[in-house]
């Protein structure tokens, strides 16, 4: 992943999260709002007095029942000014305190009938509040209908809401953990074709575009643009081919008319001074043109002799080596049969032999073994930081070298067309060796 980039999946999460969190914090306050404002008030009575009351009723050793003012009773008293109660039992005996309200008097009558109940007053200071309760004490079990303590039922909801909240937050987390990368994962699927297909788009596979199937519908503008970059990218191309076409072509004659007239020319020395820079312009109007070639031809598929063709090649430019003043060897250790454009493959050693005349030292030896092809010169070498950078086009090892600099970048690319590859290494005695490795054909 580069750096500062983000996960779509990671930022999903977070946010779902934090959207689920926000949802179950809002619809909480509503709901306890709800509550509250339903409520009326929201005041109840606390069922903790019935148990208060049923422990402070006993016997008496006359059989009947009597209230015993305990500790609790009379701390009961004193926070609440109205406190009052109706206990009875399943015998039918009663016990009161406090004055009880005339719409509770008759209700007292009927405790055997009933044994739970919240009664809510509607305005404050809420004198009518009530429940009925059962509780034990030391004279059995009551029915108790009274007022105690009062409390809050804000708190209640509050507390019960964001106890039950929990558990659902937590279970919306483990599936927005589950789920979220699996969504994600499948509605993306189609850009990990995408990728792949971008990796493979290079100079040599124009043309091609990336396919817009299975792709969510979010990423298609993308994808259109990206497609449409590449279109105008291959406009610009063709373009740029053609104008180099056009223009090798066009130098083509100039330059043959003007080697006619040097040729022609009575001074010697200044048709060999000028024959030389006439000789590189129609070199560079041919590579131009060779290049050209090179992205037009269908893939090699011939059988090519590796040790024929070098020695061909060495016997072709015999003259000028001579001329030159230097030796050329061929050493064949055993060619092997490979896949490759004859023509193609001459040319690449023409420009590899031509480059070990003209910086090379006095010997260039074309070495043959098996698929492998060797041009060593004994000159003063390639510097180890150049042995890349000399097969780009126009890369020249020093500023005023004769050439175009494209004799190595046109090896490289009839190599790629090949499906080998070109590299240059040091000689064992000195200058450089440009190694040329094909794919051999395979033996029945």
């Amino acid at each position: 992943m580069k750096a500062g980039a983000t996960s779509l999946k990671r930022r999903l999460i977070a946010r779902l999260l934090f959207f689920h969190t926000g949802i179950l914090l809002l619809f909480g306050v509503i709901f306890v709002g709800y509550l509250v404002r339903a409520d009326e008030g929201g005041v109840l009575v606390s069922p903790e007095f019935a148990k208060v009351a049923a422990h402070a009723i006993s016997r008496a050793p006359d059989g009947r029942l009597r209230l015993w003012e305990t500790d609790e009773l009379a701390a009961l008293r004193r926070s609440v000014p109205d406190f009052w109660f109706v206990a009875r039992n399943d015998r039918g005996e009663v016990v009161t305190t406090g004055e009880i309200p005339e719409m509770y008097r008759s209700m007292a009558q009927h405790l055997d009938q009933m044994t739970f109940a919240d009664i809510r007053d509607t305005t404050a200071p809420f004198s009518n509040l009530a429940i009925i309760r059962r509780a034990s004490g030391p004279a059995g079990e009551f029915t108790v209908l009274g007022k105690g303590d009062l409390f809050s039922m804000t708190f209640v909801v509050l507390f019960l809401s964001n106890l039950l909240m929990i558990p659902i937050l937590g279970l919306l987390a483990i599936v927005t953990l589950i789920a979220t990368p699996l969504i994600v994962r499948r509605a993306f699927a189609g850009l990990s074709t995408i990728a792949d297909e971008a990796e493979r788009i290079d100079i040599d596979r124009r043309g091609h575009r990336l396919s817009a199937a299975d792709i969510p519908l979010e990423v298609a503008p993308l994808v259109g643009a990206v497609n449409g970059a590449l279109q105008r990218l291959d406009e610009g191309y063709d373009r740029h081919q053609r104008f180099i076409v056009d223009a090798a072509h066009e130098l083509r004659t100039p330059i043959a008319i003007l080697q006619a007239k040097i040729e022609a020319s009575d001074d010697r020395m200044i048709a060999q001074r000028f024959g030389r820079d006439v000789a590189r312009l129609a070199t560079l109007a041919e590579q131009l043109l060779d290049l050209q070639r090179i992205g037009r031809i269908a893939p090699p598929d011939d059988t090519v002799n590796l040790g024929a063709i070098a020695r061909r090649v060495a016997a072709d430019l015999a003259p000028i080596v001579i001329a030159h003043g230097r030796d050329v060897e061929v050493v064949d250790l055993g060619a092997s049969l490979v896949r490759g454009d004859p023509p193609a493959i001459e040319r690449v050693l023409t420009n590899l032999i031509q480059n070990a005349i003209d910086h090379g030292g006095r010997r260039v030896i074309i070495r043959v073994d098996g698929p492998v092809v060797e041009v060593e010169d004994d000159g003063p070498g390639i510097p180890t930081e150049e042995r890349d950078t000399v097969f780009e086009p126009f890369h020249r090892l020093r500023a005023r070298q004769t050439g175009a600099g494209l004799g190595l970048n046109l090896v490289r690319q009839v190599m790629d067309r090949h499906g080998g590859w070109v590299e240059a290494i040091d000689a064992p005695g000195g200058g450089t060796i440009m190694r040329l490795e094909f794919v051999a054909v395979p033996q029945p």
